[in-house]
């Protein structure tokens, strides 16, 4: 069963949502005569990268109807989604269907599991195999023994993991796929190494050094987080790497463990890691400020998962409930939600299914006293070039100045709370002044 453990946060609110924009052509400063300083020379990622990052977590191992599945699918523009290894011919079809690739995990099934990935692999709907989802809350049996949950060791867990690498890593249909890690490894209670994707050299734990066990670290960093509330930079913070706060994040699962406090990486080493989010979410019911929150928070943590460095990030869930309790779905039954519609705008404004090897730089600025906008430049297989600017402000706005070193011929502004039409087109700018509240706009470049 995937399944969130992590405690949710909670408080009511009401998001703004209006996006005043203007542009002045031609000069350097605004209005209010602010000198915005040279613009940079910016290094774009390929738009279609970003979206390959793209997942949700779908039950077609608990015996829901994949058929039903489709169209949200389609209307979310995702390309990832994670699930168990029952069913997989019913996987298959899904994949066919809509495009899809799974990242599967069979809970300590570890010939059920490369049995699935094999199936996946040739019908060229496998993305990755995942080790046990939250063995803390999970337990496996492996070779006859227990791992994992509250009071046991975590052995078999390690030597499920290791099996599952090593199996996968010498098959010839498996071993160019990723092999991601299990998740909770923080609350390892004995030193078994799964912190690491890799154990170390000087590595003096219950597993010898050199044990590999990964290719990426899995992590089930809620951005609702373990405490009630909902902040500035909500998405943001739970995307830290390093952060060592009320998101169950990299660091308390793979720097230093949160439950028996294992050594792992030092900062400088977790930055460098692979890295993955197989579940985050966000409940609508019972997290602050319902739909409009929901909306907000998880489209900013699709964009701040990606710039801060993850390989991919699975929202928890497609549907409501179908997981257990709660309203954490992108839908309610056959309604998308709020947060469907910000999602279905965002991969459509940014589709692009072109290889783009090198993208190329664009020279910009931006100026803003906000502490909670962040940007991220991507590139078109054709060039065109899309400045996602997002802030992640509970209350209020804040004014942003965006510069280029050249006009530019044309310039679109893109709202995701708009939907997929262009909310202004311009012409000869070179400076754009908006004012951001809790969400994402694209102001793209053609070429």
């Amino acid at each position: 069963m995937i399944h969130s453990s992590t405690a949710i946060s909670r408080l009511s609110l009401v998001c703004a949502l209006a996006l005043p924009i203007s542009a002045v052509a031609g000069v350097q400063t605004s209005g209010a005569g602010l000198d915005l300083g040279p613009p940079k020379p910016v290094t774009a990622q390929s738009a279609d990268r970003f979206l390959d990052s793209l997942g949700v977590n779908i039950h077609v191992d608990q015996g829901y109807d994949p058929k039903t599945y489709i169209a949200p699918l389609h209307y979310l523009g995702v390309r990832a989604v994670r699930d168990g290894i029952r069913h997989v011919d019913s996987d298959v079809m899904l994949a066919k269907a809509t495009g899809v690739r799974f990242d599967i995990q069979g809970g300590g099934d570890l010939a059920g599991e490369l049995a699935s990935a094999r199936t996946l692999a040739k019908a060229g709907a496998l993305l990755a195999l995942e080790g046990p989802n939250e063995p803390n809350n999970f337990p496996i049996t492996y070779q006859g023994q227990q791992g994992g949950g509250q009071g046991h060791s975590w052995k078999a867990v390690a030597a499920f993991q290791a099996a599952l690498y090593q199996a996968a890593k010498t098959d010839p249909q498996l071993k160019s796929y990723p092999v991601f890690g299990p998740s909770e490894t923080g609350a390892e209670t004995d030193n078994v190494g799964l912190q690491f994707r890799t154990t170390p050299k000087n590595f003096s734990g219950v597993v010898p050094a050199g044990t590999r066990f990964s290719d990426a670290l899995n992590v089930h960093n809620y951005v609702s987080g373990v405490h009630r509330g909902y902040g500035n930079n909500q998405a943001w913070l739970a995307a830290d790497p390093v952060l060592n706060d009320r998101w169950d994040g990299l660091y308390g699962n793979s720097g230093v463990t949160w439950h028996a406090h294992f050594a792992g990486y030092d900062n400088a080493a977790l930055m460098r890691q692979p890295r993955v989010t197989t579940e985050t979410g966000w409940d609508s019911q019972s997290d602050p400020g319902g739909e409009a929150a929901q909306a907000a928070v998880l489209s900013n943590t699709y964009l701040s998962q990606f710039k801060r460095g993850w390989d991919y990030t699975f929202i928890y869930e497609l549907r409501d409930a179908e997981g257990g309790d709660g309203q954490q779905g992108l839908y309610a039954g056959d309604r998308p939600k709020l947060a469907a519609d910000y999602i279905h705008a965002l991969t459509t404004i940014l589709a692009d299914h072109g290889s783009l090897a090198h993208p190329g730089t664009l020279a910009f600025g931006i100026q803003t006293a906000g502490a909670s906008v962040h940007d991220l430049l991507l590139q078109k297989s054709d060039g065109a070039f899309d400045l996602v600017i997002w802030d992640e402000r509970v209350q209020g706005q804040d004014k942003v100045i965006v510069t280029f070193a050249e006009n530019q011929p044309v310039l679109e502004v893109f709202d995701i709370a708009k939907g997929t039409a262009p909310v202004q087109t311009h012409h000869q700018v070179k400076t754009l002044t908006l004012s951001l509240t809790d969400h994402a706009v694209i102001i793209r470049l053609p070429r």
